[in-house]
């Protein structure tokens, strides 16, 4: 579990810099991560930091458009957290759900606590959004009206259950779970459990999953020996084999519809005159390189929706 968590710190200290050099807006960030002292490849390196850019729009479109068609009247379970910031985003932009989720390992939560807590300008939101009794804190778990951290383990889903119910989770709300590169290190029984625990406790619900995919050719197994190098394991890359086998792990699951696209088809379909933008930014010689890497990241998302919402 160490070297998995290790994956959180990767990954913010990579989206802080993206931030800095101007890939995309992130006032918040700046709060939860270090910056990155100097660029060191192959960890941060010009196609990585595209790749993070169309995650992050190709996520919040899909978000976007949930919180849209409910109306904002849903609740977000952002699983495996991290130090994202969303949810302080989504209240700059005035379209936070009724309640804001996020779970991860006790650790993560523990230190994502202290920041909060120790800087205004992430527990001023958290204050203003909140109304009625008072907000619970401690070391492991916040609960206001609006957001909820809560430390526990995915791969046990009763126990997940219990958690975010004691912070008012309500099962009759449409509900989006988000999962970014989190079910590929839970074994594949594990992550069928969680998928088929979401799909079966909401009655309207979307699940989007971002992670490898593509990983049974080359170039997907020397991703999988540079995690392993750092003792990563990728439990459930057997998954991760193609665009169908992560579609077909949804349905398997109980989900009614699932689509899996690409991260080259996502950045296909982004907003053409921002892509020029980032692509100003820095020069990118390894063309080749790019999009092999985004051929190995995919996007899939599924619904079940009982409301024909």
């Amino acid at each position: 579990d160490e070297a998995v968590r290790g994956t959180c710190e990767d990954a913010s200290v990579c989206k802080r810099f993206a931030v800095s050099v101007g890939y995309w807006k992130d006032p918040y960030i700046q709060y939860f991560v270090r910056q990155a002292k100097e660029r060191k490849a192959p960890e941060i390196n010009r196609g990585m930091l595209a790749c993070y850019y169309a995650r992050v729009h190709g996520v919040s479109y899909l978000i976007n458009a949930f919180l849209k068609k409910t109306e904002c009247n849903c609740q977000i379970v952002n699983l495996g957290a991290g130090m994202d910031t969303l949810f302080w985003r989504l209240k700059d932009e005035n379209l936070l759900p009724r309640k804001y989720f996020e779970v991860d390992f006790p650790m993560i939560v523990a230190r994502k606590i202290h920041n909060i807590k120790s800087k205004p300008p992430l527990s001023k939101p958290i204050m203003e959004s909140h109304s009625g009794d008072s907000l619970l804190i401690d070391s492991h778990s916040l609960d206001s009206s609006r957001y909820a951290i809560v430390g526990a383990d995915l791969r046990f889903s009763t126990d997940l259950e219990e958690k975010l119910k004691k912070h008012n989770l309500d099962i009759h709300l449409p509900t989006l779970l988000v999962a970014e590169c989190v079910l590929v290190y839970m074994t594949p029984q594990q992550s069928a459990n969680l998928l088929k625990w979401a799909a079966s406790t909401f009655p309207v619900a979307m699940f989007i999953n971002y992670e490898q995919v593509n990983m049974t050719d080359r170039f997907g197994q020397i991703m999988i020996e540079n995690l392993q190098r750092r003792q990563c394991n990728l439990a459930g890359v057997e998954v991760c084999r193609s665009l169908d086998s992560q579609r077909e792990r949804l349905l398997l699951n109980g989900w009614e519809t699932a689509r899996a696209i690409d991260m080259m088809k996502v950045y296909s379909f982004l907003p053409q005159a921002d892509v020029k933008r980032i692509e100003a930014l820095e020069f990118l010689d390894e063309k080749e390189l790019f999009e092999q890497l985004m051929q190995h990241y995919c996007i899939c998302w599924a619904s079940k929706d009982s409301s024909d919402l």
